[in-house]
C-alpha cells in the first residue's frame, strides 16, 4: 500500500483508486502567446503519487492495480475527484477511469 509523502497531508486511495498530481497548465501557446487564466486547458494528464491496495472482489481477493506510483497515465476531461493538499490541486480516480498509460 502506498501513501502519498510528496505533501504534509498524507493520504492512502483506497480500493482501485488512485491519486493523481496533473500536469501545470500550458502559460503560452507554442507561438509565445501568454494564456489568460481562463483560457488554460484543464490538463488530462498526471503522475501516480499513490494508489490503493486494489479493488476488492466477491470472493474477499483484491484485483491487483496495472498502474504504480510514478508512473504517468492520462484520463478523461470529467474524471475524479480534485481535491487541495497542501496547496496543489490532485485528483483521486478510479482506474476504470484512466484511458492510459504513458511509456517512455
Amino acid at each position: 500500500m502506498a501513501t502519498a509523502t510528496a505533501t504534509k497531508t498524507k493520504i492512502r486511495p483506497l480500493d482501485d483508486r488512485i491519486l493523481i498530481l496533473p500536469n501545470t497548465p500550458e502559460e503560452k501557446t507554442k507561438h509565445g502567446i501568454f494564456l489568460p487564466e481562463g483560457a488554460k486547458e484543464k490538463p488530462m494528464i498526471g503522475k501516480v503519487i499513490a494508489t490503493g491496495p486494489g479493488k476488492l472482489n466477491d470472493d474477499a481477493s483484491r484485483t491487483a492495480l496495472t498502474v504504480k506510483k510514478g508512473d504517468t497515465v492520462v484520463y478523461g476531461k470529467y474524471a475524479g475527484t480534485e481535491i487541495d493538499l497542501d496547496g496543489k490541486q490532485h485528483m483521486i480516480i478510479r482506474e476504470s477511469e484512466l484511458l492510459g498509460l504513458i511509456e517512455k
